[in-house]
């Protein structure tokens, strides 16, 4: 499983108790992962890898039922892919010159707040 992304869930988490869904790429995709967000009961729509599509068909009817994938869920992910890709355009987050993660937030702060006056114009 990805290292990181347990313990940004338990952040998630202790903001309150809204419902959660993982929007995630390719990355995300190995059956650890898969098994740690369906035990947390965290709903997910990540794409699988080739490989695994391969694996499990090689296995013919043993390989089990393919984890399902919504598409429509799965295009919202877009919007946050290009929010990023915006945010990237401000050098000093691009580059991660700062010396202190305190000084990096408020420069990502910072760029999402003026990006988003400007998308609200």
């Amino acid at each position: 499983m990805n290292p990181t992304l347990a313990p940004l869930l338990d952040a998630h988490r202790a903001h309150g108790p809204e419902a959660l869904r993982l929007l995630a790429d390719r990355a995300y995709s190995h059956p650890s992962t898969r098994k740690h967000l369906r035990e947390q009961r965290i709903s997910h729509t990540i794409p699988k890898r080739s490989d695994q599509i391969r694996r499990r068909k090689a296995k013919g009817p043993d390989g089990g039922r393919p984890p399902t994938f919504d598409k429509d869920h799965y295009r919202e992910r877009n919007t946050v892919e290009r929010g990023f890709g915006r945010l990237k355009q401000w050098r000093g987050i691009a580059t991660r010159y700062d010396k202190y993660a305190t000084t990096f937030l408020g420069g990502v702060l910072l760029g999402a707040i003026v990006i988003h006056h400007r998308v609200r114009k």
